[in-house]
């Protein structure tokens, strides 16, 4: 109960009971003014309105408020209603049904608008006095009409928020469906550009369909692979490789698209290895979710791609070598021609050994050189290395001139020269000439103009020489012409055969030889007249220059090549 000091008219009537119509008889004539209040709303202000219409009709009561709600969650309804906190308070105190004395005095009740024991509002009414019993009985009966209406009205709105909640999620499944069904034709319409083997190029313009922007690929250099699209820059300018690193570590980190001016950049990495990055270029457009999920799945189907190119090209270059060594140590002919034909080389016509000497010795540098001359060249050729010699096994007789020519403005300032064994009509005729092309270049780095070609086929001379040095001929002609001057560089650490070498090339002249050997004329005169002491032979004698002349051709020829 309120202190007896609070407002008069909120305090409870202690001695007041509900009445239930008990010993008291419903007329028919209100029972029949009952009937016609009708509760066919489902609104639950239209059922408030319609119960307090029917207040005034049947009793001579007057309504002080009406609430609507769900247990203790109740508000004024309608809301334009006077707020009185104090009233509400007291009525949740008494569970929204009670005995009240309004504030001016008389008397006072709040009915509880109910069904099935469930509280959905309140009804608060008074009167200058209690009313009767029928007139509580009609009170009763139409607060538990409309109880039922406002438990109507609620399932009602709850189905229908169950209908908008369903709806939004059909609506949401629909979208979702829409989402996946678009998302997987990106899968299909990438997978088969991957199938067509159309390549990067095929990928890159499905992915320019799908999203009908610019697309560029880039290896892990920045180097264009591909481009499709609009926009491809007529001159590529790179990055400094710094740069370069720094942007390809934010791209590993992220794990996902980043935007770098107009481009959104994803990296390509199937495994740990960075094979390239993939990129839209917007033009600082927006770009949306399905240009995303594009973007990613062009990602793993170039990832596949790219990997697959490397793997295949792995394989096919350790073919290639694995079929070269064979060649080159010798091997059956049906055998290289099936290995060949698969590798795309058609091993059935002529080929030539060409032995190829650099500078550097046949560094990584200059194999990739050499490659891209032999590429330029349009040779059809297999490639290898054997020691400090770049060979090519090249179909078809190529220009060594040309080659020569090329090779050089490849390696740069780096010298190089070229050995070219005979013709080689079968696969077992390649052992030999490779020997033959490699002593081709040995003799031309030992001439007088090194750097240069050398066929071994026009040697003319130096024929002779292999002639004869297959039955051991050729090291007795040189033993007996040169022999102490082999002997004396041995025990001297000297140079005496090289330069009498060169000095017999040059035709006795002492101004090249010497400029031929870097070294001062007085240096050469003291080495030829020390060659004359040791040998004991007269230089200025046709017949013995002659010999010393072979000798020497012969020496270069049976010293240990390179």
């Amino acid at each position: 109960m309120l202190p007896a000091h609070g407002p008069a008219w909120l305090r409870m009537n202690a001695n007041s009971t509900i009445a239930d119509g008990s010993g008291s008889d419903v007329t028919p004539e209100s029972l029949t003014e009952l009937a016609r209040i009708g509760f066919s709303s489902l609104d639950p202000a239209e059922i408030i309105a319609t119960m307090s219409e029917g207040v005034g009709a049947l009793t001579p009561c007057r309504v002080e408020a009406t609430y609507c709600g769900a247990g203790d969650d109740m508000t004024l309804c309608p809301p334009t209603q006077r707020n009185d906190p104090e009233l509400a308070e007291v009525l949740e105190r008494l569970g929204w049904q009670g005995s009240i004395v309004p504030a001016r005095g008389g008397w006072g009740r709040a009915f509880r608008l109910s069904h099935q024991d469930i509280v959905h509002g309140c009804l608060v009414v008074s009167a200058a006095d209690e009313p009767t019993a029928d007139h509580l009985s009609m009170l009763d009966l139409l607060t538990r009409q409309a109880g039922a209406a406002l438990a109507c009205a609620q399932l009602h709105q709850r189905d229908i928020r169950r209908a908008r909640q369903l709806e939004a999620t059909n609506q949401d499944l629909t979208d979702t469906v829409q989402r996946l069904e678009a998302r997987s034709r990106v899968h299909e319409f990438l997978e088969s550009a991957l199938a067509s083997g159309a390549g990067e190029e095929g990928i890159l313009e499905a992915l320019h369909g799908l999203t009908g922007r610019a697309v560029c690929l880039e290896d892990r250099f920045g180097n264009i692979l591909a481009w499709a699209g609009p926009g491809r820059p007529l001159r590529h300018v790179k990055v400094k490789q710094s740069q370069r690193d720094r942007f390809l570590h934010l791209l590993s980190t992220q794990g996902g698209p980043v935007r770098s001016g107009s481009r959104v950049s994803v990296l390509i990495q199937p495994h740990t290895e960075i094979l390239g990055v993939l990129a839209l270029i917007d033009a600082d457009a927006e770009i949306d979710d399905d240009e995303l999920f594009a973007l990613k799945c062009g990602t793993s189907v170039l990832g596949l791609e790219l990997t697959h190119r490397r793997t295949l090209a792995e394989v096919q270059l350790n073919l290639r070598r694995e079929l070269f060594d064979d060649l080159l140590a010798g091997t059956d002919a049906a055998g290289a021609y099936a290995r060949a034909e698969a590798l795309g080389h058609d091993l059935r016509r002529p080929h030539y050994v060409l032995a190829i000497h650099t500078a550097r010795g046949a560094s990584t540098s200059d194999i990739a050189a050499v490659s891209r001359a032999a590429g330029h060249m349009h040779l059809s050729h297999l490639m290898g290395q054997q020691g400090r010699l770049v060979v090519l096994v090249v179909g078809g007789r190529p220009s060594l001139d040309a080659l020569h020519q090329e090779i050089s403005r490849q390696l740069g300032d780096v010298s190089c020269a070229i050995g070219m064994g005979p013709r080689c009509d079968v696969p077992t005729d390649i052992p030999q000439s490779f020997v033959r092309a490699r002593r081709a270049v040995h003799i031309r780095l030992n001439s007088a103009q090194p750097e240069g070609v050398a066929d071994y086929d026009e040697l003319g001379f130096y024929h002779l020489v292999d002639a004869a040095h297959t039955v051991g001929i050729a090291e007795e002609y040189v033993r007996r012409w040169l022999g102490a001057l082999i002997d004396y560089d041995a025990a001297k650490s000297s140079d005496l055969v090289h330069t009498l070498s060169y000095y017999l090339e040059c035709g006795g002249n002492y101004d090249e030889s010497a400029t031929a050997l870097h070294v001062h004329r007085s240096t050469l005169r003291y080495r030829l007249g020390r060659i004359a002491d040791l040998t004991g032979f007269d230089l200025r004698d046709v017949d013995t220059r002659f010999n010393l002349h072979a000798a020497t051709r012969a020496w270069r020829f049976l010293t240990p090549e390179p």
